[in-house]
């Protein structure tokens, strides 16, 4: 009788190790995406985020090392992106109002290559109340995705550092599932 029980033990612990390792978070289901090639990111799902440091457009200094055990969603624009100016509300209204207070999220927008008086331009015109960093070259857009490659994009990364869902332009259905992920990475 105890080996019965040991062994449904050693299944259940071996069970919730797999769970854990699939959806790269203890108890959160993420369902896999896979990423069309025409998004042209150079990330994957599951990879560990890279080590790099954002220059907010206050001028303060944020490292990706400091971002362990929080929720972050990067969200890749330019003042000239269309598709970043329809999906900006969006963003505000059922990302950032609704997690802004809550110490275990995250949200930076990243303005790719442009200057930093064009970056504040643009953050006032667009009225982000949200953090945006300047990315001179697209260095930081390059840790993810094809220098060459477009805005809007986002990624979403979970508590481990791991890259966990990615979109590129803005589809309603896509930008809902994004919404519903970072709030069961934030449960």
């Amino acid at each position: 009788m105890k080996s019965i029980f040991r062994n449904h033990r050693i299944a259940a612990l071996v069970g919730i190790l797999i769970f854990t390792n699939a959806f790269g978070q203890s108890g959160v289901e993420i369902p896999k995406q896979d990423i069309p090639e025409e998004y042209e990111f150079t990330a994957k799902i599951g990879d560990k985020i890279p080590d790099f440091t954002l220059t907010l457009s206050n001028g303060k200094k944020i490292s990706s090392k400091d971002w362990r055990g929080k929720v972050v969603m990067l969200q890749f624009t330019a003042s000239w992106c269309g598709i970043c100016r329809k999906e900006i509300p969006y963003i505000q209204q059922d990302i950032w109002f609704k997690n802004k207070h809550n110490s275990n999220f995250l949200l930076f927008g990243v303005d790719r290559d442009e200057p930093l008086e064009k970056v504040k331009q643009y953050q006032k015109d667009m009225n982000i109340s949200y953090p945006l960093a300047v990315d001179p070259n697209a260095d930081i857009f390059g840790l993810f995705a094809d220098k060459r490659a477009g805005v809007t994009r986002n990624v979403i990364i979970n508590r481990e550092g791991k890259i966990v869902y990615m979109t590129r332009l803005f589809k309603e259905r896509e930008f809902r599932e994004m919404v519903r992920i970072i709030g069961v990475l934030l449960k």
